[in-house]
């Protein structure tokens, strides 16, 4: 059996020079898309499990862990994607780990289950809703650089349902219904991730390269 050989370093030409795309970098865009068809599975796996069953024990014991794989699947994405404005990139990442603490907080504070306590606690949003902030700047990134229908209506969607919940002024159906629309476009931006080519997720690295020079020129 032959074994397959890596492939060689592509050569293009960006706005401030040429640069190359090599075999790391097409890891890093694997990593990242895995890591969000991870997280896509797990909200949809836990939407379906409410909206189809409700709050049972079962349901609700379920809940946490797929919280959680969704949560690190995130954190794996927000490493691994490709953004000019380093500030922004630091600032997903930041607003991530605040929402992965306050949920750490208050599932170890607790003894009823965590979902079920969000839920009828809604001002917890103020500090878990950070990491879906997190998650609404990758859907708004993807929509304005690779104009993504789903990603444009998940952007206004996730603060609209959270903050809806928050004030309390949307009515339980249309939560369930938000949700399950979140769920599916959600799934359906993971699966075209997984078969878009992959240079385009890479970006110009020419760019990457002349704001690190601007950076250095100031420190």
């Amino acid at each position: 059996m032959r074994l397959q050989q890596p492939l060689e370093p592509e050569v293009y030409q960006g706005q401030f020079g040429e640069f190359t795309i090599d075999q790391g970098d097409r890891t890093g865009v694997i990593v990242y898309r895995s890591g969000l068809l991870a997280a896509a599975l797990s909200f949809a796996l836990a939407s379906g499990l409410v909206l189809s069953w409700g709050a049972t024990p079962t349901v609700l014991a379920l809940l946490t862990p797929l919280y959680a794989l969704f949560w690190l699947s995130l954190g794996v994405s927000l490493v691994t994607i490709h953004i000019y404005l380093v500030p922004l990139h630091r600032l997903l990442q930041i607003f991530w780990a605040i929402g992965g603490i306050v949920s750490t907080v208050i599932a170890l504070s607790i003894r009823e289950p965590f979902a079920l306590f969000v839920y009828n606690h809604p001002t917890t949003i103020l500090g878990i809703g950070f990491s879906f902030a997190a998650l609404t700047g990758i859907y708004f990134k993807e929509a304005f650089c690779f104009n993504r229908f789903e990603t444009k209506f998940l952007t206004p969607l996730v603060p609209i349902l959270l903050l809806g919940h928050l004030s309390g002024v949307l009515p339980t159906a249309w939560e369930q219904s938000f949700l399950a629309i979140w769920a599916v476009l959600f799934m359906v931006f993971a699966l075209r991730k997984v078969v878009q080519p992959i240079p385009p997720d890479i970006g110009d690295k020419s760019v990457f390269a002349y704001l690190k020079e601007q950076r250095t020129a100031h420190s």
